[in-house]
This record gives structure tokens, C-alpha cells and sequence, in this order.
């Protein structure tokens, strides 16, 4: 089943395109009446050159349409889509409709913390979501000011993409925008806790919920601190002023993703104000997402994408910029070894996939196609490629050619071509062959050490061959000593002979992109040498070059089991779905021998008891020891009476308790109680997983019934529990299940939409079943025409893993 909205076609946003240009955007919202919609007054004036045309509006219920003066038949819209006869010149569309707040992270988003009962809503309006909340003509290059007026409870604060006053209770005005985008347009509205300062004549703003206020405090001079860092060096890099008067950065509740770059008013989700204790690593993730979304100011808000297949001009530079500017001059210079870690895999397992795509014109045919390729190598491969091409084409020219992108698109929208002119123009000579292999061929080479033949080979994807060379360090131990080697791969095989037995680390600092595979032999020699390893960007590289190896099924899990446990990578702290410790228990500990988990949590024991007490090693230590465990009574201990060294806070407290109901050893009273102790928004999430863990019948229908949607629930808790559903240990349980995931899969649309639609079908995959069944099973449903594109897309995505991990399990049989 397909969606109940009509995606918009990159031929329809041509055509319309050609057609319109919008003059203004004036929107009246008024928020104050009603918790479950509000009223949207959307007036548009654009001039037309005369001719059929529709406007995007998904209400809950028009009250009045208003077309140049004459009153328009409600019925006539239909899929989201309102026709319209424009005439030729000045024309004015006036809608008043009554508009659902939403609770999936898109739209008007509006959430009630469960802390203190109090509301709070924001908008989030990327891709297609913006019809949600106005009236509009949502495609990226039908830009225009907007002019807000917002009526609210009298106790909220209102901030939006431009300055904005408080003239009277309850009512806010706000000045006119610069043209934007209509997916830039937002507001964040509520009782929110502000904070203020001012930097360069730039007036900043920080703002969360009231629960959390003194979690913001407490962080405010770093985040204020890292924001002025920030703005100076991208003043003095573009040598171009920030436009959007304000730059307000606001932490919202069960926000999609990390951030969003909208104008004037930033948005992050709020997990990012730290109310337990963080590693060094998380603290890198905020400052390179906060220097993320200040870069977007320049690349994306002031010059737009013309269309979403130009999307990595928006995260491709951000992500390298982000990531460079909080390496050059705030505290975190060393994130490039930490990016090493959180974003390379992302992006090189995302460009092995059968769902590969280009970094640069992907030809995405509507938004929702285009939303399908908002992934790792829109992010982390494209970031890799400019790295690439400003070392080779230096400072000078790299930002000679951006200060004149910008420049000429100023406010307005561009392709890639117009950007890689502006480069040509600055001096960088022809950029077609780089632009091809690059940026518009699809796939990553693999580079092996053939030892035997004393050569590193260079295989290019089947399916998508490139001439593309490859310079990089590569590290080589002789006598337990590294020492590194720098290597330029032009052809299928380049010269590289070692000492036998020698590990060799490809690649070992991310100066390329490719699959940068270890073979056996020095997994097997890391094992006594790798614990020694200080340089945090080498130890990043071999793990790198270890877990692309086992993806491809070239070495064997018990191998890289005896390297874990020889030294786990407590240096890579956080548990997130990217980093090295996840993987270790969604790919190593399944596919290792009999035992695995043990021996795993044996050495996070022992690494704990070897770190220094308060470390981050001890609190990475402890967290593995915790989600390792099988002993209630070990558990029970730590909450009890924690290391020396470790506070018991919120997140670990939370930790311990959904491992003691994964193994059956918490019932839901004690979890209940520990909701009620703290009824923290942090808390209903980890309530969500840890009932969703119990090992029984219950407890599974429980969770079924957040995916079907028979109960509703905010998106961080629908992950949750689809988190907790396929528990491994619990396949008897879980069986079922696997049946009604195809079953029920298709009728999920009915009841979500957008990133939740499809971030629903991915985690409620059935991930504690290897078998070929499924995978026939998934990569059947994957075909299915009728079934929504997003959903099919995950399918693929899904299916490549488990194809891989069956590939492993053949290779080195161990049960």
C-alpha cells in the first residue's frame, strides 16, 4: 500500500518552477486552542505567467479557501494537492485550515514532558512535512520571506526563523525572513528555559525544557563558547557575514534527527543537553553537530539545492566543514579520529548496499525517492570526497570557489554544476574526470593485501566500475614497531611487499574512500600488539579496516572475537548504532563461536577493573560489562553499590534495568516504579525498552502494538520498543512475529508517514533471525511494487545485512 499523499515530481517542480514566483508567505497560527490541531491561516502571493498549477495542504480540516477572491469547493483538494487556475500576473491564495499536531518529528511536532505535564512544540518541515503546518508550494527553489504572527498559551515562549516580539500576552509577531525554502521554515514554541548572549553583533540563544533547564546551565558556556568559535572561523574562512539576524539554537523533545539547519532557529534534538555523564565522544558528537549546522547557514540556507539530488551540496559540506572547523579551533581537536569511528562505517556500508547511489545527482524522480538517499554517503562518503578535493586543490581555490558560489546564488538556488564553475573559475582547472569518478559513480573500490603476490589490489565495483587512484598512508608493524608508508594505487595492483606475519592497517587515516579490508593474517598478528596502539586515529583505522573485512566475509569472527577481548575498544565509548561496541554485539558476538558474550563481558570486566576509577575507559568498560551480562546478582550489585569511580545516575541506572529484563531476571512493577521514581522523558524511552525486553508473550504483543499502531506512541518510544522486540536468546518468543512483520508491514502507512514510516520497517525487522528463509522472504516484499518506496528501501537495506551475515556464517561455520 502506498501512501495517502502524492510526492511531488521533479517535472511537476520544474513546471511549477517555470511557471510561479513567490512573492511572500504571510501565516497566522493560533496554538493556544486545542491540543491535538491548531489553526493555520496560510496567505500566498506569487505572480504566475497564467496556467494550471496545485499547492501542497495536508489538514486535518479547511474551514475556507480563497483563491483570487473567489471562494474555492474544499473537495477539489485531494492527495494533499489543491488545484489552481492561475491567472496570468499577480495572483493571492488564502487558506484557512485547522492543522493536526503530530508526534513523529515532523510537522508541528507537540509533545508534553512527562516530567512536569508541560507542553512543548516545534516545527520540522524538511522534505514533504510542511504542508502539515501551512499552505505552501514545498519545493527547494520556490523561495520567499515569510511573515509570522502566532497566538499562544500566555505562558509559552515563541522563537522562529526571524526576530520576533511579544506586543501582548499570548500573541507573537515576528519581523519578515530573508527568502527561504519552504523546508527551512520553523517554529519552536512552549515554556521552554532561554538563555541569551550576544557575539559579533550576532544576538544567541539557547533554549530547552523547563525539566531539564539546569542540564543547560550547566552546558551553556561550552555551547555558547564552540557557537562564537565557530562563527569566527566561518567568517574568516567565506569571508561572508552570517544573513539571518538571530541564530537561536533550540534542544527539542523526540526530534528525528541530530539536528536541522532551519534559519535563525536551529534545532537539536535534546538528548543532546546532557543529564548524566558523557564521554569525551559524545561531547565531540554535539560540537561537530552544532559546527555542522552553522556551516549549513552558508552551504544550503544562503544558497539552496535546486533540487533534492543536489541534496549533498547541503550535508556533504557540512559534514566536512563541521567537522574541520571543530577540529581547527574549538577544544575537540581530535575528531577526526572520533569521526573515524561514528561516520565511516556508516557511509561505506551504505555504499556496498545493492541500494547504492551516486554522492552528487542521483536522480532522485520525486521528494520521497530523494529521502531514500539521505544516508551515509550523502553525509560521510561526500564529506570524504571534498576532504579529497581541498587537499588537492588547496585553501586558496577550494574557498575562493565557495565565496563565489555564494555569492551569485546569494538567497537563492544552485546544481552542482553552478558550484564546480565557481571552482573552475577560482583556478581549479577541469573537473570533469574527478566530478565523474567521484562524485557521480556509485560504489566504493576494495583494497586487499595480496601478501603471496606482495601487491595491494584495487578491485572497483562490478556494477559501477571507476578509474579512480588512491594516495594514503598505509601502517605496517615490523618488530612490534609502526611505521607508515605512504602508497599511491593507480591500477589493479600496486607493488607493497611486508615482512611475513606483518599486520598492515590500509588506509590507516582516512585519506581515501574505499573498502579498506585487513586480511586474516593481521587480525590474527593485531591481537597481542593492538592494546599498545596510542594514536587514536590508527586504532581507529584498524578496526575500520577490521569491520569491513568481516561485512565481506573475508575473516573469521572467532578471530576478530580474540581481538576484542584482547583489547576492547573501550576507546570508542558510545553505544550508538555506528560505533564499534554496537557492532561488536550485532555482528561479532552472533557470529563468533559458542561463548562469545561471555568471553566479551569477561574482558569489559576486566578492562574496567584495569582503567583508572572516573575514567572514560572505566564508564565505556562498565556499559559493555552491563549489556554483556547474564548474572542478576552482578547486575544488582552495580546498582547497589557502583565501581569506585561511577556515579549510578539516570542512563546507567536505566542500563542495568533493561538488561535485567532482557534476562527475565525484572518484572514490570520494579519497572514501573523506577518510571515513577523519575518520570523523566529519558525514562519513558528506557521504560519503553525495557518492557519491550522481557523475555515473554506479553511483553512482545506489547511492543507489536506500537508498530501496527494500534497504540500510539511519540517516535523515540516506538524505536524503543521496536529496539527491545527482537531480543537475542528470545527467537522462541519472538517467532511469531516474523509472519506478521510481512503481514502487517503494508498497513503501517495508514497509520505514519515520512522518516518514521520507513524508520519503523527497519527496526522492527526481525534482527534475531539468521536465516535464508528471511532472507528470501525479505528480499521478496523488497519487490513488491505496491508497497510505499521507503519501506521497500529499508527492506533492501535489511536484507543486505543478513545476505552478508549468512555469507560469514557459510564462510566460517562455528554453530
Amino acid at each position: 500500500m502506498t501512501s495517502p499523499y502524492q510526492s511531488l515530481q521533479h517535472t511537476e517542480a520544474v513546471a511549477r518552477f517555470d511557471l510561479l514566483t513567490v512573492e511572500e508567505y504571510d501565516i497566522r497560527l493560533d496554538l493556544a486552542s486545542d491540543e491535538r490541531t491548531f489553526g493555520s491561516v496560510t496567505t500566498i502571493r506569487f505572480t504566475s505567467r497564467g496556467g494550471a498549477t496545485f499547492v501542497d495542504l495536508k489538514p486535518t480540516r479547511v474551514n475556507e479557501i480563497r483563491f483570487n477572491g473567489v471562494v474555492l469547493d474544499p473537495d477539489l483538494l485531494e492527495r494533499g494537492r489543491l488545484p489552481l487556475d492561475t491567472v496570468a500576473g499577480a495572483n493571492e491564495l488564502v487558506v484557512d485550515a485547522v492543522m493536526p499536531f503530530r508526534n513523529d518529528g515532523e510537522g508541528l511536532h507537540r509533545s508534553v514532558d512527562p516530567a512536569d505535564g508541560k507542553s512543548y512544540v516545534y516545527g520540522m518541515s524538511f522534505m514533504d512535512a510542511a504542508p502539515t503546518i501551512f499552505a505552501c508550494f514545498d519545493q527547494p527553489d520556490l523561495k520567499a520571506p515569510y511573515t509570522f504572527h502566532v497566538r499562544a498559551p500566555e505562558d509559552w515562549v515563541v522563537i522562529g526563523n526571524a526576530p520576533g516580539s511579544n506586543p501582548e500576552k499570548g500573541v507573537w509577531e515576528f519581523e519578515r525572513t530573508q527568502p527561504l525554502s519552504t523546508y527551512f521554515v520553523t517554529l519552536v514554541a512552549g515554556p521552554y528555559h532561554l538563555i541569551r548572549d550576544e557575539h559579533d553583533g550576532i544576538p544567541l540563544g539557547l533554549s530547552a525544557r523547563a525539566s531539564v533547564a539546569k542540564d543547560l546551565d550547566a552546558d551553556a558556556d561550552e555551547l555558547f563558547t564552540m557557537t562564537k568559535q565557530c562563527f569566527d572561523e566561518f567568517h574568516r574562512l567565506f569571508g561572508i557575514r552570517y544573513p539571518f539576524g538571530d541564530y537561536h539554537q533550540a534542544f527539542v523533545p523526540e526530534f528525528n534527527a541530530g539536528a536541522m539547519e532551519n534559519p535563525g532557529c536551529v534545532t537539536f534534538r535534546d538528548p543532546l543537553i546532557f543529564s548524566s555523564r558523557v564521554t569525551r565522544g559524545m561531547r565531540i558528537a554535539r560540537a561537530t553537530t552544532l559546527a555542522h549546522e552553522m556551516a549549513h547557514q552558508w552551504f544550503g540556507n544562503i544558497v539552496t539545492p535546486k533540487w533534492w539530488d543536489d541534496l549533498w551540496l547541503n550535508e556533504s559540506f557540512a559534514e566536512y566543514m563541521g567537522n574541520r572547523v571543530t577540529a581547527d579551533v574549538t577544544q575537540y581537536a581530535d575528531v577526526w579520529s572520533d569521526m573515524a569511528y561514528a561516520r565511516r562505517q556508516w557511509g561505506l556500508v551504505a555504499d556496498q548496499r545493492p541500494s547504492t547511489h551516486p554522492v552528487a545527482g542521483n536522480g532522485a524522480f520525486d521528494a520521497s525517492a530523494a529521502l531514500q538517499d539521505f544516508d551515509g554517503i550523502s553525509y560521510s562518503k561526500g564529506s570524504a570526497v571534498l576532504k579529497q578535493l581541498n587537499a588537492t586543490l588547496g585553501d586558496d581555490v577550494f574557498f575562493a570557489g565557495a565565496i563565489d558560489h555564494f555569492t551569485r546564488h546569494r538567497f537563492g538556488n544552485a546544481t552542482m554544476h553552478d558550484l564546480f564553475e565557481s571552482w573552475e573559475r577560482a583556478g581549479a582547472g577541469d573537473l570533469s574526470s574527478f566530478t565523474s569518478n567521484w562524485l557521480r559513480t556509485a560504489g566504493p573500490d576494495a583494497l586487499v593485501l595480496d601478501r603471496a603476490a606482495g601487491v595491494i589490489r584495487r578491485t572497483p565495483p562490478a556494477e559501477h566500475p571507476a578509474e579512480r587512484t588512491h594516495t594514503f598512508r598505509a601502517a605496517v608493524a615490523v618488530d612490534g614497531a609502526w611505521e607508515d608508508r605512504t602508497v599511491e594505487v593507480t591500477g589493479p595492483e600496486t607493488p607493497f611487499v611486508v615482512p611475513e606475519g606483518a599486520p598492515v592497517v590500509i588506509d590507516a587515516y582516512d585519506e581515501t574512500w574505499a573498502v579498506a579490508q585487513a586480511d586474516p593474517a593481521t587480525v590474527r598478528s593485531l591481537v597481542p600488539l593492538l592494546a599498545d596502539v596510542k594514536d587514536g586515529h590508527l586504532r581507529a583505522g584498524v578496526w575500520n579496516n577490521v569491520r569491513s573485512a568481516l561485512h565481506n566475509a573475508a575473516i573469521d569472527p572467532a578471530d576478530v572475537l580474540d581481538l576484542v577481548v584482547a583489547s576492547p575498544p573501550v576507546e570508542d565509548p558510545e553505544d550508538t548504532l555506528r560505533r564499534t561496541w554496537t557492532w561488536v554485539f550485532s555482528w561479532v558476538v552472533p557470529l563468533a563461536p559458542t561463548g562469545a558474550a561471555a568471553r566479551v563481558h569477561e574482558a569489559a570486566l576486566e578492562a574496567m577493573v584495569a582503567a583508572t576509577p572516573g575514567s572514560e575507559r572505566q564508564l565505556a568498560a562498565l556499559r559493555a560489562a552491563i549489556r554483556s551480562a547474564d548474572d542478576e546478582a552482578i547486575l544488582r550489585g552495580w546498582l547497589a553499590v557502583p565501581p569506585v569511580g561511577i556515579d549510578m545516575d539516570l542512563d546507567l541506572r536505566w542500563k542495568v534495568l533493561v538488561r535485567l529484563a532482557a534476562i527475565g531476571a525484572a518484572d514490570r512493577d520494579e519497572l514501573q516504579r523506577a518510571l515513577d521514581a523519575e518520570p523523566t522523558a529519558r525514562s519513558r524511552v528506557e521504560h519503553t525498552l525495557a518492557v519491550a525486553s522481557l523475555p515473554d508473550a506479553e511483553a512482545k504483543a506489547w511492543a507489536w502494538a506500537r508498530f501496527t499502531g494500534e497504540v500510539d506512541v511519540p517516535n523515540y518510544e516506538l524505536e524503543a520498543a521496536a529496539s527491545g522486540m527482537w531480543r537475542g536468546g528470545q527467537e522462541a518468543i519472538t517467532a511469531p512475529y516474523v509472519d506478521r512483520y510481512f503481514t502487517d508491514l503494508p498497513e503501517t502507512v495508514r497509520v505514519r508517514s515520512g522518516w518514521v514510516l520507513a524508520d519503523a520497517a527497519e527496526f522492527y525487522f526481525p534482527g534475531n533471525v539468521l536465516s535464508e528463509d528471511l532472507l528470501e522472504r525479505a528480499r521478496a516484499a523488497a519487490a513488491d511494487q505496491t508497497l510505499d518506496l521507503s519501506v521497500r528501501r529499508r527492506l533492501v537495506d535489511r536484507a543486505d545485512e543478513l545476505a552478508r551475515k549468512l555469507a560469514v556464517r557459510k564462510a566460517f561455520p562455528h554453530s
